[in-house]
């Protein structure tokens, strides 16, 4: 039996101040799996995520969820659709004057009817899930860098969404804390039947995580495949780049001029 594709990307196409950032990119995405978007600066791996989650419209090309076209959504029915999925933010997105319950609270006051003592009840259950139990009453700026991650996580887990979208997940954590985010991404979406779509450059997570990888490289997807396949890749490219290689393809130069135009946009 074929896999149940939740999230499909077809020809999509984006173009900023001339330059194509998303370039024909097409991929599907499957219920229940971890697909890990991955990618040098400047290869539009966050462009094509801001395209999932509806808050870019496409030049030409559709992302279909659950077969509903979303650049056609007014924003009604946009902002109905992402009731169904979680969002955790790279910096983490806190509300600095909220404490840690509040902050994971807000979507359930926002969008529920909840009797106030059931979201403290299911606070506290989501706070368990990602091993923060008692750190409800802190606020964000008694937390570190590793425990903001987990608060947003469990924020984005709130509704209890089908897909949850990471924008770089392990940044700026050092590699235990990195290691801990990864588990709690890869235990949430085997526990909760969550289809999870993670950013990243980040390679110890790519492959600690991923069921599927692809692989972005001038707006196109490069090479698509499980880990084992992109680890036994021919391609020099993907090589270098899960390599970390300072020579290869991409060239010392090369990277420097794509960096020179990330900074002119």
């Amino acid at each position: 039996m074929e896999k149940e594709p939740v999230i499909v990307i077809e020809d999509l196409v984006r173009t900023f101040d001339g330059r194509r950032v998303l370039d024909g990119v097409n991929l599907k995405i499957y219920k229940g799996e971890t697909m890990v978007i991955m990618g040098g600066s400047g290869c539009g791996k966050s462009t094509l995520l801001r395209h999932m989650i509806g808050s870019l419209k496409p030049d030409s090309g559709r992302v279909l969820m659950k077969g509903v076209d979303i650049s056609r959504l007014n924003s009604d029915s946009l902002d109905e659709l992402k009731k169904g999925f979680g969002m955790l933010f790279q910096s983490g997105a806190l509300l600095d004057y909220m404490t840690v319950e509040e902050n994971i609270a807000l979507p359930l006051k926002e969008h529920t009817n909840l009797d106030s003592e059931v979201i403290k009840i299911m606070v506290k259950m989501k706070l368990e899930l990602v091993g923060l139990r008692g750190f409800q009453n802190l606020k964000p700026s008694q937390l570190s860098g590793g425990m903001k991650k987990r608060v947003g996580l469990a924020r984005a887990i709130a509704m209890d969404p089908e897909i949850v979208f990471y924008d770089e997940p392990t940044a700026g954590l050092d590699p235990i804390m990195s290691a801990v985010i990864d588990k709690l991404i890869a235990d949430l979406s085997k526990k909760l039947l969550i289809t999870s779509v993670v950013v990243t450059h980040d390679m110890h997570s790519v492959f600690r995580i991923a069921d599927r990888i692809a692989m972005l490289h001038k707006g196109k997807v490069l090479e698509e495949g499980t880990p084992a396949e992109i680890k036994a890749t021919k391609n020099g490219l993907v090589r270098q780049f899960i390599e970390g290689q300072p020579e290869g393809p991409v060239s010392f130069l090369q990277i420097g001029d794509d960096y020179l135009k990330l900074l002119m946009e």
